[in-house]
């Protein structure tokens, strides 16, 4: 016996359709707008960000490595920092990631959240808040749209356009593009965040990386169960007296199984819960630590990685190499948080970067559709790169201005002149050279 669905599907369109309003679809949705296309987003919580806008606190990839820092992203992303500073949301501080030295922007996320919505509604962007992605409506071979659950019901999205900017390349998969997964032991961690509060910043400041590393190697021995990494991060936030903790460590074979993905969300928390027990019982000024806050969503940093016009590679990384239709810019250090083996960082020459093709937003054999963020065409150690906050916006960026050209040109994405979309971003601010 068949099942079919008798519930009615109201019918909405746009120029361009964004799938999922994390750093890179946020603003994608943001730069078609301010191109004069209508945009539709759609993102699965109650606000936009993505994990930027839960716990996690810092945004890296605004800058090289190096002292001191450039700047490689612009544009839009600019107005973001603009209006968390503004609220006095966020202020810049130094990073050091190992021996590699760099910038980054520490916010408050729930600061995060009102300046998105107030960029979107000034944009004219139309957000499609709890609605999620179900299939993907194709006409001749070309994506023409969406078809999303919400509170309402069912809707079908058609767009000109389409942007896939859901992380784990949903849409994408769903038209049938090819990807790739890395599979357990070499994936990217998974990592449950979370935030204190009440802890005693001046004191647990006054603890050095190395000595928390033996107080935790000395804890591990003891017989202390969940706490696999040693490396990760303790980040001292906006809000005084509050820490940011990104040091769980959940491996999966993949991330978009939803079995699988069920019980790194169970596995993630109880290490939070470890951790936090750790800091309070054998570190200094956490003492009296209160736990406020754990990730609405396990992080997840690397799942799909779509098959594009272009494949950036870790050859390219590392050579800091250009590209004619280059649409953004990445200094970020490979970061590799391997499940296995641990973190393992390789830093760019100080203030180096490389270019982020066009082609590598386009996939391939697919009409009608972008991609944008950590689902791009990369490989793995490529993507342990380019796969930060800062970059994934000037991505989204990026894929923006092409999808409203595109949709107001009636033209394929991947039949844009390069050309054209760098002269958009350019006069949008975007850091191209």
């Amino acid at each position: 016996m068949a099942w079919h669905s008798t519930a009615p599907r109201r019918q909405l369109s746009a120029d361009v359709i964004v799938v999922g309003g994390g750093s890179a679809g946020t603003v994608a949705a943001l730069a078609a707008a301010r191109q004069g296309a209508s945009v539709l987003l759609v993102e699965r919580y109650g606000f936009l960000g993505g994990i930027g806008s839960q716990v996690l606190e810092s945004l890296c990839g605004l800058f090289t490595t190096g002292e001191p820092p450039r700047k490689v992203v612009g544009g839009i992303p600019d107005r973001i920092v603009d209006g968390l500073v503004e609220r006095g949301g966020a202020f810049y501080r130094p990073s050091t990631l190992g021996a590699v030295a760099s910038q980054v922007l520490q916010y408050n996320p729930e600061v995060l959240k009102v300046v998105l919505d107030d960029l979107s509604s000034e944009a004219g962007v139309q957000p499609l808040f709890h609605a999620w992605m179900l299939d993907v409506l194709r006409e001749e071979g070309r994506v023409g749209g969406v078809v999303v659950a919400t509170k309402g019901g069912l809707l079908e999205l058609r767009g000109a356009v389409v942007v896939d900017a859901t992380g784990d390349g949903d849409v994408a998969a769903a038209a049938g593009a090819a990807y790739e997964i890395a599979g357990r032991g070499t994936s990217q961690a998974l990592t449950t965040t979370f935030r204190l509060v009440q802890v005693d910043t001046p004191r647990a400041r006054a603890v050095p990386r190395e000595q928390l590393r033996r107080l935790l190697t000395r804890a591990r021995e003891q017989g202390w169960e969940g706490l696999p990494a040693q490396e990760g991060s303790l980040t001292f936030g906006t809000i005084p007296g509050s820490v940011c903790g990104n040091v769980t460590r959940v491996s999966v074979d993949d991330p978009t199984d939803p079995f699988q993905l069920a019980a790194a969300e169970t596995q993630g928390r109880r290490q939070a819960l470890a951790y936090i027990r750790f800091l309070k019982e054998r570190v200094a000024g956490y003492e009296t630590a209160v736990l406020s806050w754990l990730g609405v969503h396990i992080g997840i940093r690397e799942s799909r990685r779509i098959h594009g016009e272009y494949r950036l590679s870790v050859e390219d990384v590392r050579a800091a190499r250009r590209f004619e239709d280059r649409i953004a810019r990445c200094g970020w250090p490979i970061e590799l948080h391997a499940a296995a083996t641990g973190l393992r960082l390789e830093g760019l020459p100080p203030g180096a970067a490389y270019d982020i093709p066009y082609r590598c937003l386009l996939p391939k054999g697919i009409a009608g559709l972008l991609v944008a963020g950590r689902c791009l065409s990369a490989d793995h150690e490529a993507h342990a790169s380019v796969r930060v906050m800062g970059t994934c916006m000037a991505m989204g960026q990026a894929a923006g201005v092409a999808a409203a050209l595109a949709a107001k040109r009636e033209r394929c994405p991947s039949d844009l002149d390069a050309g054209v979309v760098q002269e958009r971003l350019r006069a949008m601010g975007a850091v191209l050279e």
